[in-house]
């Protein structure tokens, strides 16, 4: 007769063998199958034995007995999650997609935090040709893994800036489950709040590889590939985004704005206008509407889009300095009255500095210098506490190059670099003429105006992280260090970079990054047989043009008198030694000159570009291109002289520059003797 505690006993043995089988399931399934059915000859028909003779089953390789066992485990069992997963799994390894696909529809039904089973799914669904389905199931899966308090206590750590803890509490879930796809985004998150872009992009290229769709994670992919060259790769992702959610207007606003990256404006402008045409009635979208607009030549439509964002929000500073950057557009005394009567109301620096501008323009429009001015430096005393321009890094840089870039170094490297005549550099200070210039060029047969291109500032820059990095103890040794193939290399690196803002196929193109003067060298040692123009303007009316300018980005110097002024002077003074070691390498275009004899100087240009003139070129206003800087409105019109002295009006308070510029000013055009 069985003790009182007999069953109590058999329970215990029963649960032993249970978790005995189950631990063996992974490292020997041949015992754990022994196990299972040692059960089975005990308790016949136990669910949990019958589940994991299937499972070791499987493991074994005898997928057609795993599938007789588990398919009549699921009929008795119709309320279990797990035994339709492994169903499922059988059927998958046989190649019965159909079978497995529903076999895991059933099981998130009854479960629908089964992680393992939506992964499985949306894998399932692609084998299928299934991908929209796919995709949904990507989601379902992340729902189902972000309740987990595990990934809820490692984003709360990310956010609280505790790295660490987050990486450890989510390397232990990778390990655990790899192809949970919230863990590895959250992971990718995790070393991009850390500047770990490389790392961040390579953890989210395996979240997407695993879950296509899963948005959040390509989202933010795109938004760090953005931040770098590949901004035709961010548009491709933005592109899916978009398919994926078509009615989300984030997506749509994201790919518009990578679209106006590459030039590709009309696109992005079809974006906004269906968006408000959809009912959105954004003061952002209708922002945005109005810069495309703009850059397309559309300025009643780009007004138009202006005024209704300032409708939906009148003290967006940038809609109104927007409409004042037209230059074409004058804000008459009811605008300067609704600006004022926002200036107190607007808390964020940026915003606040725009409408400064905005302020300081409308009133120049009016005749009232003084006011004007006043509001000019009020917004440019917002704009200069928010920039961290590093002024000795650049005069030293100047002084630098023309040490480096001596006639018998560039000899030295003579024959050297990529070959390719295509790029034409027009290089400067913005509010120089550049735009005058590029306009003329594009409008010639051979040549393509692009936009001003990050590429040749990105290549100098890698090559300045070595200096940082301490791999070399100045820049000069970087330069000297490039071998032959190094500087074949990155002018053909520079070719591969741009070649997506390319879309005429024309055998010429330009760059008017105003910047690349502090790069000249380089560009000569790289691409040898690439055009160099200097677009030069007085530098009193230069420098004042750009100070009362608002740049969305860039031109950190423009924002002090002071600032720009010794900016200008250094950039001549480098120009000018370049001019000794290589004369006639560089072609300087002053803007003076080309107003007062338009077609001896564009005659000129072309000659030294080395293509037959053009008249088209002497009508260059007439020109559609999209043109994307401040001057888009002046250079669709013909050159007129009113601008050339403009800045004498404010002359009484440009003491500081002119101070800062010293003999630059008054030996202009020429360069002064004195300079070092």
């Amino acid at each position: 007769m069985a003790r009182p505690d007999a069953a109590g006993d058999a329970t215990v043995s029963l649960d032993a063998a249970f978790a005995h089988a189950s631990a063996m399931l992974a490292r020997d399934p041949r015992m754990a199958l022994a196990q299972a059915r040692e059960i089975l000859r005990a308790v016949p028909g136990h669910p949990q034995a019958v589940l994991i003779e299937g499972q070791a089953l499987r493991a074994l390789g005898d997928l057609p007995a795993a599938r007789a066992v588990l398919v009549k485990l699921a009929a008795e069992q119709p309320r279990s999650a797990m035994t339709a997963f492994e169903v499922a799994l059988v059927h998958g390894g046989l190649g019965e997609i159909g079978l497995a696909v529903a076999a895991l529809q059933r099981a998130v039904a009854l479960k629908p935090d089964f992680l393992l089973a939506w992964h499985a799914l949306s894998g399932a669904l692609r084998e299928a040709g299934r991908e929209a389905e796919a995709r949904v199931a990507d989601v379902k899966g992340v729902e189902a893994s972000t309740r987990d308090p595990v990934l809820v206590k490692a984003a709360l750590a990310m956010h609280d800036s505790d790295f660490a803890g987050a990486e450890t509490l989510l390397d232990a879930r990778i390990r655990t489950l790899p192809r949970d796809a919230a863990a590895l985004r959250l992971r990718g998150e995790v070393a991009w709040r850390q500047g770990k872009l490389d790392e961040a992009m390579d953890w989210l290229k395996r979240t997407l590889a695993i879950a296509p769709g899963f948005a959040a994670a390509r989202e933010l992919y795109v938004r760090i590939l953005q931040m770098g060259p590949d901004v035709a790769e961010a548009l491709a992702h933005a592109a899916v985004l978009v398919d994926d959610e078509p009615h989300n207007i984030g997506h749509a606003l994201l790919k518009a704005s990578l679209q106006v990256r590459l030039g590709e404006q009309d696109l992005a402008a079809g974006i906004y206008r269906t968006l408000v045409e959809r009912g959105v009635d954004s003061p952002r979208v209708w922002l945005n509407l109005g810069h495309v607009e703009k850059t397309l030549g559309n300025q009643t439509d780009a007004i138009g889009a202006y005024r209704r964002a300032l409708t939906r929000e009148p003290s967006l500073g940038e809609a109104w300095w927007s409409l004042a950057n037209l230059k074409t557009v004058r804000l008459d005394d009811a605008d300067i009255a609704a600006m004022e009567a926002c200036e107190d109301a607007i808390e964020d620096d940026e915003q606040a500095s725009q409408l400064q501008f905005a302020l300081g323009k409308a009133y120049e429009d009016a005749g009232d210098a003084a006011r004007s001015f006043d509001h000019y430096a009020r917004g440019n005393a917002l704009r200069r506490k928010g920039v961290d321009y590093e002024e000795q890094r650049i005069l030293g840089g100047a002084r630098e190059h023309a040490a480096l870039f001596t006639a018998a170094f560039l000899a030295s490297r003579a024959g050297q670099g990529c070959m390719a005549n295509d790029p034409i550099f027009i290089v400067g200070l913005p509010r120089a003429g550049s735009t005058l210039v590029e306009q003329i060029l594009s409008s010639h047969s051979q040549i393509e105006g692009t936009m001003e291109l990050p590429d040749l500032m990105m290549i100098g820059d890698r090559l300045h992280s070595r200096v940082e990095e301490g791999e070399f103890a100045s820049f000069s040794e970087v330069v000297r260090s490039l071998a032959p193939a190094d500087l074949a290399r990155l002018g053909e690196e520079y070719l591969d970079r741009t070649r997506v803002h390319r879309k005429e196929g024309k055998p010429r193109f330009i760059d008017k990054m105003p910047n690349n003067w502090m790069y000249t060298g380089l560009i000569r040692l790289i691409l040898p047989n690439a055009t160099i123009i200097d677009a030069r303007r007085h530098p009193m009316g230069c420098c004042f043009s750009g100070w009362k300018q608002f740049f969305a980005r860039g031109q950190l110097f423009t924002y002090d008198l002071a600032e720009i002024g010794r900016y200008y002077r250094a950039y001549v003074t480098q120009m000018a030694a370049f001019d000794r070691a290589a004369p006639g390498a560089v072609h300087r275009v002053i803007y003076e000159a080309m107003v007062a004899d338009t077609e001896a100087q564009v005659r000129q240009l072309l000659d030294h570009v080395g293509v037959p003139f053009e008249d088209d070129c002497l009508a260059f206003y007439r020109n559609r291109r999209a043109v994307r800087t401040a001057s888009s409105e002046q250079v669709r019109q013909p050159i007129f002289t009113d601008g050339v002295d403009h800045w004498r009006r404010f002359e009484a308070w440009l003491g500081p520059l002119r101070d800062a510029l010293g003999s630059v000013e008054t030996a202009y055009p020429d360069a002064p003797s004195d300079l070092t």
